[in-house]
């Protein structure tokens, strides 16, 4: 029988994670083949919160450079975030999952707000609770959503899925010579500038000491491998 290592974990998807290969939106093969994958750990009894993006819709810096107001483009980004997961809702609805969302912006007609305790009771019961609309806050990322939200909710480790199966010494699509590390601690991920995620979010979780490991979303069965204590990844601790 398959042996977890980690009761209950946060997995922060990126919206381009939900493109696929295609250049804006969400490719709906990808999503479900993203929530086959959840869903096989959910199966193992695993606790599961997830932090979406909205990068597929909403690139808010982008928008920025193009003169947008900072502030005004990260409330769009956030409202993106929760699109996201309404669809990656009705994609575990239709796996079988129980997900429940819940969002740092009051839009009540559409999705409850967050409030910690009863995420907390969602997740022992079996849900899995998708965090949407960042942290509420303009000027942070959905990357620092994800450490804030991995404490509040007492993960045991922050899963952070891209396209890239772990962290290297330099970008693999450009230089053949790059190697994975297989572990890394937060001062060595800060120093080196490995642009793992942004430094407010390392920062958390190395001062809460909350592990992070960085995956390939699309590795088929990364997941799991990740679950059960095997060398998948990268992964960062204190």
């Amino acid at each position: 029988m398959t042996t977890a290592v980690y009761k209950r974990i946060l997995l922060k998807l990126s919206g381009e994670a939900l493109m696929g290969e295609d250049k804006y939106g969400i490719n709906h093969a990808v999503m479900r083949r993203i929530v086959s994958e959840i869903e096989e750990i959910s199966n193992l009894g695993i606790e599961i919160a997830i932090v979406v993006g909205g990068g597929n819709i909403f690139r808010g810096m982008k928008s920025v450079n193009d003169g947008l107001e900072r502030v005004t483009a990260d409330y769009m980004g956030m409202l993106a975030t929760v699109m996201n997961a309404l669809a990656l809702q009705d994609a575990m609805k239709l796996a079988g999952l129980v997900p429940r969302i819940q969002s740092a912006l009051r839009i009540e007609q559409v999705v409850e707000p967050y409030i910690r305790g009863r995420a907390m009771r969602y997740l022992k019961d079996g849900k899995v609770v998708i965090f949407a609309a960042g942290t509420g806050n303009p000027f942070f990322t959905t990357d620092t959503a994800a450490a804030l939200r991995g404490m509040e909710m007492n993960v045991d480790i922050l899963l952070k899925a891209t396209k890239v199966d772990g962290i290297y010494t330099s970008d693999p699509k450009i230089d053949p010579e790059a190697t994975r590390f297989h572990k890394l601690t937060f001062d060595e991920a800060i120093a080196k500038n490995l642009q793992v995620m942004d430094a407010t979010a390392l920062t958390l979780c190395r001062d809460q000491k909350l592990p992070l490991n960085v995956f390939s979303i699309f590795k088929a069965g990364a997941l799991k491998r990740i679950i059960t204590g095997e060398d998948e990844g990268t992964l960062v601790t204190v």
